[in-house]
């Protein structure tokens, strides 16, 4: 679905520059030293949309660093001004891809990764653009410290399903699983997004898994999704 343009984003945006990460120079090894001055456990999300988990996580664990990354830069304006209207402290948002992460955020840097109702990007031969295809989990192994957390939710089964198998394909196993989170165990403590809350709201059941780093567990990441490669240019509209 594509994004309507925000009038004046550029100025909305620069209004709340304080919400916002642009990264330079080496990849954090310490992203909440580096970032916020403190030591807290290192919270990622990616595809942040309009940034109502982002909030909602922060008030739910506030002592964490969270990062949420959203290749949208209208999508980011919405949730950055969301962020500043409820005073979110420990919050910034990075307008970027997951193809730039290593570039970012440095080796066993980061505690949890969240990834909510990505793009199934269904046609045919678009697999590798799934952000739970192989090459990412790379990628999400490589960040995540040892007994981390990699956590996703999607209301396409067909996605679920891959991600599964993807899942099995590198050797990783999940700690939780449930295709209705809102009927499960785990549902207490639950984030809604803005997709989930909509979907779920016309009966949609919510697909969710889990998975825990194991320990000196790693995969080697794909050579264009490396540090060195050429960085994304982020968009103005989906």
């Amino acid at each position: 679905m594509r994004m309507r343009k925000k009038k004046h984003g550029e100025e909305r945006l620069l209004q709340c520059s304080e919400y916002l990460y642009t990264h330079e120079g080496e990849a954090l090894k310490n992203p909440s030293l580096d970032v916020f001055g403190k030591e807290l456990p290192v919270y990622l999300e990616i595809g942040a949309g309009k940034g109502g988990f982002a909030v909602g996580m922060k008030k739910q664990y506030p002592d964490t660093a969270y990062f949420a990354m959203e290749r949208v830069t209208d999508c980011v304006v919405l949730a950055a001004e969301r962020a500043k209207k409820e005073n979110t402290e420990g919050l910034r948002f990075i307008i970027d891809t997951a193809d730039n992460l290593t570039k970012i955020f440095a080796k066993g840097s980061v505690d949890a990764i969240f990834l909510n109702f990505s793009d199934p990007w269904s046609k045919k031969g678009y697999a590798k653009r799934r952000l739970t295809h192989a090459r990412y989990l790379a990628v999400y192994m490589h960040l995540l410290k040892d007994g981390g957390k990699l956590c996703f939710k999607t209301d396409n089964v067909g996605l679920f399903d891959f991600s599964l198998e993807q899942l099995e394909e590198v050797g990783l196993t999940t700690a939780k699983l449930t295709r209705d989170l809102h009927a499960s165990e785990w549902n207490e403590g639950n984030v809604v997004t803005e997709y989930e809350a909509a979907f779920s709201s016309q009966g949609v059941k919510i697909n969710m898994l889990e998975v825990v780093k194991p320990e000196g567990f790693s995969l080697p990441v794909p050579d264009d999704l490396k540090a060195d490669r050429v960085s994304y240019r982020p968009k103005t509209e989906d």
